[in-house]
């Protein structure tokens, strides 16, 4: 997503991170109030209203609205309650023609019909082209339709403290093996010291770290919801990290974007952070004084796979009630693929664009300097590559993602495991959507 802790950290990735995605589903297509008729141009000037969470983007619409006459976008900045804004003006008939929807959101307002289909614009779907394939495949919804743009991601990579690592003898880590025996070699040498940090109360981070090791969570076929929350792949995540905890390698005391965590950091505690691609300037912002240290890797793989996972990221839906999809899908195109806009967004709001045309936008093909002027971004575009296109979201994500979060607490305090939590989730998924009448069964 964005400009790291507020949008993404604190608010938790949807809340950015959460990330993601109704990827190669087929499920039923809503009600819709687009048709054939519905993308002819106006007669006229218009003006399309535009909701999102990003900071600066203001000046990214003032500079459509020079540009556009004809096509005037109000902003409205609802950071403060996303999702409950917009789920008061869908009940309200009042919502906008353009808002921000994070990933893992748009399977659940989906099932409450809160999107337009803008496929009858022949611009919207020939928009494909311009975005990362994964990214588009969990807009569209496999194919069924245009509901929304995709904006920006967060591909995952690990950060390190590159002096720490050299003092201690440490390599880079290819796998997730190398990662545990860096973690013991650490601790064996200074107590003191951790390798990293596991936050319970933060199921966005632990999803797409499930994602990097193909555990499809959900899958859409036969007119039901396939739940695998807790499947095999899943649980190889889980058992992982859970004997890193006991064998105190990892710290749990610290949530995400805390001040406790660039204490942390500060201190010299910590060596390393697998994060997303926003939150490069975290540590920037945050600790200033520690430029030079860090350089950004690969995310450590299981076994010899290059599949990476993704944190984060957000698309721009086409609301219900929009009778100007022509002009909205002209606004959301340049918002998401220009490269002048782009560009601002990124420099405004940090945001890691979904558009094809990012990766050749200056600032992410540079070196940075805080980074040791390394191209950092190239390891973001790499692991961006590398993001499975099957993984999905389910239509009660939130739901799942509070039972998860809960269970994880309760591990890392010794209460169960973390196994133990992927199972209270599935049981939690299984359930929440039975009370809402959705079609559902446990799968593998």
């Amino acid at each position: 997503m964005s400009n790291t802790v507020t949008r993404i950290s604190l608010a938790a990735v949807a809340a950015a991170a959460s990330v993601a995605v109704l990827a190669g589903c087929s499920s039923p297509a809503p009600s819709s109030d687009a048709s054939a008729s519905s993308c002819e141009p106006a007669k006229g000037k218009v003006t399309l209203q535009y909701w999102n969470t990003v900071p600066g983007m203001d000046k990214v619409v003032a500079l459509w609205n020079k540009k556009n006459p004809d096509i005037q976008v109000q902003m409205k900045n609802i950071s403060n309650d996303q999702y409950g804004t917009i789920g008061n003006a869908l009940k309200a008939g009042k919502a906008p023609e353009l808002a921000q929807v994070g990933y893992d959101e748009l399977p659940f307002l989906r099932t409450q019909n809160a999107f337009v289909d803008a496929s009858a614009c022949s611009a919207a779907t020939a928009a494909k082209s311009k975005f990362v394939p994964w990214t588009w495949s969990q807009s569209s919804f496999g194919g069924t339709g245009v509901f929304a743009f995709p904006q920006d991601t967060g591909p995952m990579a690990l950060y390190v403290r590159s002096d720490i690592f050299k003092k201690h003898g440490l390599d880079i880590p290819k796998t997730w093996d190398d990662y545990a025996a860096d973690a013991r070699k650490l601790h064996k040498d200074d107590p003191g010291l951790s390798i990293t940090f596991f936050d319970p109360n933060n199921a966005e981070a632990f999803n797409g770290l499930l994602w990097q090791n193909s555990a499809e969570m959900y899958k859409y076929s036969g007119d039901k919801w396939h739940v695998s929350v807790a499947s095999d792949q899943s649980k190889q995540v889980a058992d992982y990290w859970q004997k890193m905890i006991d064998a105190k390698l990892v710290r749990t005391d610290l949530a995400h974007g805390s001040t406790q965590m660039y204490t942390a950091y500060q201190k010299n505690q910590i060596a390393s952070y697998v994060g997303a691609a926003w939150g490069y300037s975290m540590f920037r912002d945050n600790l200033p004084d520690q430029a030079g240290k860090w350089s950004i890797v690969p995310m450590p793989t299981w076994g010899s796979s290059a599949a990476s996972g993704d944190w984060g990221g957000s698309t721009v839906a086409f609301m219900k009630g929009n009778k100007h999809l022509y002009e909205s899908v002209k606004f959301n195109s340049w918002l998401n693929t220009d490269p002048e806009a782009l560009a601002l967004e990124n420099k405004l709001g940090g945001l890691y664009p979904a558009a094809t045309a990012g990766s050749e936008l200056p600032a992410l093909s540079q070196g940075v300097p805080y980074y040791n002027n390394e191209k950092i971004f190239d390891v973001f575009a790499d692991s961006s590559k590398n993001i499975d296109t099957n993984f999905s979201w389910g239509p009660t994500q939130k739901t799942v993602n509070l039972s998860l979060q809960d269970a994880m607490a309760k591990a890392t305090a010794g209460s169960g495991t973390l196994s133990d939590a992927l199972s209270a989730a599935q049981a939690t998924a299984l359930k929440s959507m039975k009370d809402q009448a959705i079609p559902a069964t446990a799968g593998k």
